[in-house]
């Protein structure tokens, strides 16, 4: 998509829930896990193109579909109503979420199926690292010349996690339709996770958005191309292990070594700190074990350090590092993070490290298998679903493509990292012709 797709605001306000919320949710706690993630939203879209159900109702009827559903969504989710305050808690007071309409110059059909990431924040109501006023959800309806419509999503990172973006838009998609039998959540992850004095940690974190300059690109990685992938890289020394690789660990593999290849041009800086950080969700860790369903920031950045010493044919083994990292992660483990600040003090140490310079990193970050491609408001599923550029660098975020089998990589890097990467041999090899 080039520049000439605009987005026109048309209206702006408040959706509160159906029901008010009672005082005695009026203040929801927000967990040590929920202080220490990151301050930026978190951003699914859904694109809809026009069909016989839609053409049936007006934008006005859409609209009121969409926010009387939202609404009442809100109850169920009442904190996604109120104010996040400084770190601490979130004040329930159902001021309400943000909600936008917006009208696109264009069809959908100029996005799809290849959407560009840098255009995609157009269709989201905020910044992504906007969060100064509070906001736990930002909602933006945009519709598009063709009768199509896009849903924008963004959740506020200091109170949840994408599990729990999931299962709200699920759930959501589900009361929109009409249905009753849907998942309800399940609050009260500071229990868990105590909340910490955090003076002096927003201090020594870099700011989101900073002044180096960030670029997006989508990499849809076929079942064929992972497949060759998985083979090429389980039939190597670069994974010792017996297990065969996984999707997500044959891309996330594939990413890392054009990554470094692309920005290390002289080879490897011994005095720099190599880091892979892979997002995993800790509810099925802990004991006892939480639902999936259990409301908040239940996951974690784990990092690994792989050993930056290709082997034969030429790969770095990040596999075997992430892997033993994740095996590292169990009820001992986490009780220990429930007890100690070691992880407050990584974290801490870890951002100042990568602020000047230390940290040669990436941080991998799964939504493959949610069921985003489900998300229904009765008017049928999704033709597209898409990320947007994130106010992070060095981040990849994946997701499932349509056609199932598949996925997208949507890889923030700096803007010479970039193009650098874009430059590198294999990844013109695979990829012509990046988005």
């Amino acid at each position: 998509m080039n520049n000439i797709f605009h987005v026109k605001v048309v209206s702006k306000e408040s959706i509160k829930p159906s029901a008010p919320t009672p005082d005695c949710l009026r203040h929801y706690q927000l967990s040590y896990l929920d202080q220490s993630a990151p301050s930026a939203f978190m951003p699914i879209i859904f694109f809809y193109p026009s069909n016989e159900a839609q053409t049936n109702l007006t934008v006005k009827k859409l609209c009121n579909h969409v926010k009387n559903s939202l609404s009442q969504v809100l109850t169920y989710f009442y904190p996604l109503s109120g104010r996040v305050k400084h770190w601490l808690c979130v004040d329930c007071n159902d001021e309400g979420a943000c909600y936008v309409e917006a009208q696109a110059n264009c069809s959908l059909f100029n996005i799809l199926p290849d959407p560009s990431p840098n255009d995609m924040n157009k269709l989201l109501p905020l910044e992504l690292h906007d969060v100064s006023n509070g906001f736990p959800l930002i909602v933006q309806v945009t519709f598009f010349q063709c009768g199509g419509l896009s849903i924008g999503v963004g959740l506020n990172h200091e109170i949840a996690d994408a599990l729990s973006l999931s299962i709200f838009i699920n759930t959501w998609s589900a009361i929109a339709r009409g249905e009753s039998d849907f998942q309800t959540p399940i609050f009260g992850a500071s229990k868990f996770f105590p909340p910490k004095d955090m003076s002096g940690f927003a201090s020594q974190v870099p700011a989101v958005n900073d002044n180096t300059k960030h670029v997006a690109k989508r990499f849809v990685f076929d079942a064929k191309k992972i497949q060759l992938l998985r083979d090429q890289y389980s039939n190597t020394e670069a994974v010792e292990s017996p297990r065969r690789l996984t999707r997500v660990e044959a891309v996330s593999t594939f990413i890392w070594n054009r990554f470094i290849v692309a920005t290390h041009p002289k080879g490897i800086d011994k005095d720099k700190i190599y880091t892979v950080m892979q997002a995993v969700n800790i509810r099925n860790r802990v004991e006892p074990r939480l639902p999936e369903n259990y409301f908040g920031n239940i996951s974690g950045a784990i990092p690994s350090f792989p050993s930056m010493e290709t082997n034969k044919d030429g790969y770095y083994n990040i596999v075997s590092g992430m892997r033993d990292a994740l095996m590292k992660i169990n009820p001992e483990s986490l009780k220990k993070v429930q007890e100690i600040d070691d992880r407050l003090n990584f974290l801490s140490q870890h951002s100042m490290q990568v602020k000047n310079g230390e940290v040669i990193f990436l941080l991998f970050t799964s939504l493959c298998w949610f069921p985003f491609y489900e998300v229904d408001f009765g008017w049928g599923k999704p033709a597209c679903v898409s990320s947007a550029r994130l106010t992070t660098r060095n981040y990849v975020a994946f997701l499932d493509t349509k056609s199932g089998g598949g996925i997208e990589a949507w890889v923030n890097l700096m803007e010479e990292d970039m193009a650098l990467f874009e430059a590198d041999q294999e990844v013109l090899s695979m990829f012509p012709l990046a988005t």
